[in-house]
């Protein structure tokens, strides 16, 4: 049976409930300098490189792709698309260093073919949300589990609507349910039903907390398959998921290796994130490991405001699209005293 309960409680044995604080205000977009005398003359050079990575593709044009290739020519840009900032979602995974085919700061500085600028990227979605547990309550038969769902930006509350995933051990097949549980909740902005954040939180059910992220598989999500290769040899997968504001989907298994599986990612036509799960056993200890299609929130790149070496940093900050949803995109760009 599946180990997945959706916008449901756990039956007889654990039961969730959400509360969301009231909100009212539209995000922030920032776009400014960071650091000593505004320069004008670099603050347009910068800015034209920070849209050149966002509005260009690219060489060769599909290199998000392929986990073995190095782009010639670096651009984040998706091929053909219709409108500007839209961005490529296997490009953008190729940032995140969790990523098996992740390309590293110096294969991108080398493909960016700017030799005398310095940059850091940040992706990620366009407010935050913070989940606190607030309360543990046990019966003869149940324990309840209170969450505090809280949706910002910048230290300004955001209107929001929430949709939850629990994500547990499979428990219809067993009188006492323990071990690790996923939270998923996923948040749709009032004001654009494109714009949807989401966050995941892990906690324990009858057992020790949880392990951290990625102590027993890496997840590597690209060109619609996820890799899960096993820390552990004698890892044993069980389910694998796709999550969406408004969907969610069992992943099939196409390929099963010596220390890896693959499972196809299926293009659920939503505009939102896709928070991708599997779970399985590491001897006698049940686990769920997660990522998200495209894998944000990641940042790569130089440590621009401590370098004593830059005079000119600025920041510039975008709204793009992955997919059909809308996250924020930050690009730092410094370049050497004169």
């Amino acid at each position: 049976m599946p180990a997945i309960s959706i916008d449901t409680f756990f039956a007889c044995s654990l039961m969730v409930l959400l509360v969301l604080s009231a909100m009212a205000a539209t995000t922030k977009i920032i776009y400014s300098s960071i650091n000593g005398t505004f320069d004008v003359e670099a603050a347009k050079r910068f800015r034209e490189i920070a849209e050149y990575m966002l509005l260009n593709p690219g060489e060769p044009s599909n290199w998000g792709q392929d986990g073995q290739k190095v782009p010639e020519a670096f651009g984040l840009a998706e091929a053909y698309a219709e409108n500007p900032y839209t961005l490529d979602v296997d490009k953008v995974s190729r940032l995140n260093s969790e990523n098996l085919y992740a390309l590293s700061y110096a294969q991108i500085f080398t493909s960016l073919k700017i030799s005398d600028t310095s940059f850091r990227l940040e992706i990620k979605p366009a407010f935050d949300i913070r989940i606190n547990l607030t309360g543990i309550f046990g019966g003869a038969d149940q324990t309840t589990y209170e969450f505090e769902v809280l949706t910002g930006k910048s230290g300004a509350d955001t209107s929001a609507m929430l949709k939850y995933y629990v994500v547990a051990e499979n428990f219809l097949e067993k009188s006492n349910l323990n071990g690790p549980a996923l939270l998923v909740v996923f948040a749709k902005s009032s004001y654009n039903s494109k714009i949807v954040s989401f966050n995941v939180y892990s906690f324990a059910h009858n057992s020790p907390e949880p392990r951290q992220k990625g102590t027993f598989l890496r997840l590597s999500p690209l060109n619609y398959n996820l890799t899960a290769s096993l820390n552990h040899p004698e890892t044993v997968l069980s389910k694998a998921y796709a999550l969406t504001f408004n969907y969610s989907s069992v992943l099939t298994q196409t390929a099963n290796g010596n220390q890896s599986a693959t499972f196809s990612i299926p293009k659920l036509l939503d505009s939102s994130p896709t928070v991708l799960v599997v779970t399985g056993w590491n001897s006698t200890e049940f686990f769920a490991e997660w990522t998200a299609y495209p894998q944000i929130p990641l940042q790569i790149g130089a440590s621009l405001t401590d370098s004593p070496n830059l005079s000119n940093v600025f920041a510039y900050t975008y709204l793009v699209t992955i997919g059909s949803a809308i996250y924020q995109c930050t690009v730092w760009l410094g370049g050497p005293r004169q």
